[in-house]
């Protein structure tokens, strides 16, 4: 997959980077948290500093490792520094690999709320909204973890869950455990 510009593009962005020059390289490593990486360039003597921001008109916030970039390369106090990407190949990347539930083994609350016992009493123990899921325990059996997923907490009107908040909930056993199917408040 590659993104790149028109060769007209190519041409006007290197007169107005009149200071910068025209470099191709890979991708060494990009860091999305911290927002920069580099490139180890064909051409330019040392590796080339790629900010996030100038990948804002791809579409992009990150670059993957072995990607191929063309970019507009300026001297800085600190070395080189790409100011414009000019084009950016996928071909060779090195795409990470995001463990995915297959349809087959996900869980759907729905299809296991016929086998769910009555509400009752459960208290949450954590719940992390921007993962998406938490744990509930039973007053009765504090050891034992009960699973919740996002859906359920807003299928029961609930936007987050908070430590030691009192709530009820209908239980399952799914395959991996007991989860909570249905949830509401105290």
């Amino acid at each position: 997959m590659t993104a790149s510009l028109c060769a007209e593009d190519v041409h006007v962005a290197a007169e107005a980077e009149t200071d910068a020059e025209i470099v191709e390289g890979v991708v060494k490593w990009f860091d999305a948290t911290r927002g920069f990486g580099f490139v180890v360039s064909d051409g330019a003597d040392g590796d080339v500093l790629i900010h996030f921001s100038i990948l804002k008109e791809h579409g992009r916030r990150s670059l993957p490792e072995g990607a191929r970039v063309t970019c507009m390369v300026a001297a800085e106090q600190r070395g080189l520094q790409a100011r414009r990407i000019l084009s950016i190949d996928l071909t060779d990347a090195v795409m990470p690999e995001t463990p995915r539930a297959s349809i087959a083994e996900r869980v759907d609350p729905i299809a296991l709320i016929d086998a769910a016992g009555p509400f009752e009493a459960v208290t949450v123990k954590w719940f992390n909204r921007l993962k998406g899921y938490g744990f509930v325990f039973r007053e009765a059996d504090p050891s034992q973890d009960i699973f919740v997923h996002m859906e359920t907490v807003r299928k029961g009107g609930l936007v987050d869950l908070l430590p030691d908040q009192m709530l009820r909930a209908r239980i399952a056993v799914g395959r991996k455990g007991p989860l909570a199917v249905a949830v509401e408040p105290v």
